[in-house]
């Protein structure tokens, strides 16, 4: 079996647009989370979101390649710019070489609609175009990322609710220990567009916190009352071990452990059994304990059921171990597909620049999460070992172990 590393992240996010402020906006425990009015406007019980600006791409795309482009194949363009960057992947290197790309997204609201309204008005549809159809089918990132960076590999998307961005990982990591690919580009996109959320806010299930947007998004604490949507897009370069040293490449960090397993159970009933399981196989494909593990990334999204079954199954394992615990969905809100690779992102920005992000909005910690070490503030500390949980609606769930070479 090959050795997966990560050579390149980016990141496009409501606490950040480049790996440098979301560092600074992680360590210092900022919030990105703040009123919609346009939610409001259209109907939505909680206008909460992560705020997530939309980048200009007129000076870095040619506009007929922008023409198929989505809300979220835009922010992971960002992101995978970015990432090739600090991989040391330029152009030249992507037309002389085979890589491919994996990313998380599982819907596309905003074309959709788009697509409707114009139909209702017309009845033509010669008059849609191509670009709302390419925007709106499921595979909008991974296909225009392929055409944009010329990627000539493994090409699909990953379509597995809030664990899509965690499953990327794990399968492209697969990939690559298999010897199937030297390269593949891996990530998570999540549109932000009213139109993706509102069926989510009819469930109920977001907080209703809108005086206090900052202090909304509370996992683990008892006064939570539902989460925060987010958005934006991450994305990560995966590479054979030897192939990166081949080429000089600076390591960031070893994907080395991959877990996943589904409830089984209801359609959006989270389940201690299933976290656990997808978690300790996480472990054992990386051959590790919980003793050795320095920080675990919570799926924690703020909700009452899935933060206890979480905080039940994170206790299984970790109550009475060493390693911190923390949840960033209290900074960025549930950022939904892209959540599993922004995460790893999250999390290697931490191992990388020796610090734990901390659980903010934590005043009272649930009963279900006493005896874990959650923590409160930001520690400074050097962090090798991390254990970054993602799970999802119809069971689906996603753990990967990181850790420093």
């Amino acid at each position: 079996m090959k050795r997966v590393v990560v050579t390149g992240i980016g990141i496009w996010s409501c606490i950040g647009h480049d790996v440098a402020e979301v560092s600074q906006s992680l360590r210092s425990g900022k919030s990105g989370i703040g009123y919609d009015e346009a939610r409001k406007e259209y109907g939505f019980r909680s206008p909460l979101t992560g705020i997530v600006d939309t980048p200009d791409l007129k000076t870095l795309l040619h506009r007929r390649l922008r023409t198929g482009m989505s809300q979220e194949a835009m922010y992971a363009y960002m992101a995978a710019r970015e990432a090739f960057g600090q991989a040391g992947i330029d152009e030249d290197y992507l037309l002389n070489n085979e890589v491919g790309v994996l990313f998380g997204n599982d819907s596309t609201a905003m074309p959709t609609v788009e697509m409707h309204e114009q139909m209702m008005e017309k009845h033509d549809t010669a008059l849609l175009g191509s670009g709302l159809i390419l925007q709106s089918m499921n595979s909008t990132v991974n296909m225009n990322l392929s055409t944009i960076f010329h990627l000539r590999g493994i090409n699909f998307s990953v379509s597995a609710a809030c664990a899509s961005g965690s499953h990327s990982i794990g399968l492209g990591a697969m990939f690559i220990r298999q010897g199937l690919q030297d390269m593949i580009l891996v990530g998570g996109a999540q549109e932000v567009n009213p139109y993706a959320m509102a069926a989510f806010d009819a469930l109920g299930t977001f907080s209703a916190r809108v005086d206090d947007p900052i202090h909304a998004s509370r996992p683990f604490d008892c006064d939570r009352d539902g989460l925060v949507p987010s958005g934006g897009a991450a994305a990560l370069v995966l590479e054979d071990y030897d192939h990166a040293v081949k080429r000089g490449a600076t390591i960031l960090a070893e994907v080395c452990g991959y877990g996943f397993s589904s409830n089984g159970g209801g359609i959006s009933q989270p389940s201690s059994e299933g976290s656990y399981v997808a978690m300790q196989r996480a472990l054992n494909d990386a051959g590790m304990s919980a003793d050795d593990i320095d920080y675990v990334n919570a799926h924690a999204t703020s909700t009452q059921q899935g933060d206890e079954q979480e905080a039940i199954a994170l206790t299984q394992l970790f109550a009475g171990k060493r390693a911190w615990i923390s949840s960033t969905k209290s900074m960025t809100g549930h950022e939904c597909w892209m959540a599993g690779a922004s995460e790893a992102v999250y999390s290697i920005i931490m191992m990388r620049e020796g610090f734990v992000a901390p659980n903010i909005n934590l005043e009272n910690i649930d009963l279900a999460a006493a005896e874990l070490r959650l923590a409160k503030e930001t520690i400074e500390m050097p962090v090798k070992t991390v254990l970054s949980n993602s799970f999802g609606f119809g069971g689906t769930n996603s753990a990967i172990v990181l850790k420093t070479i």
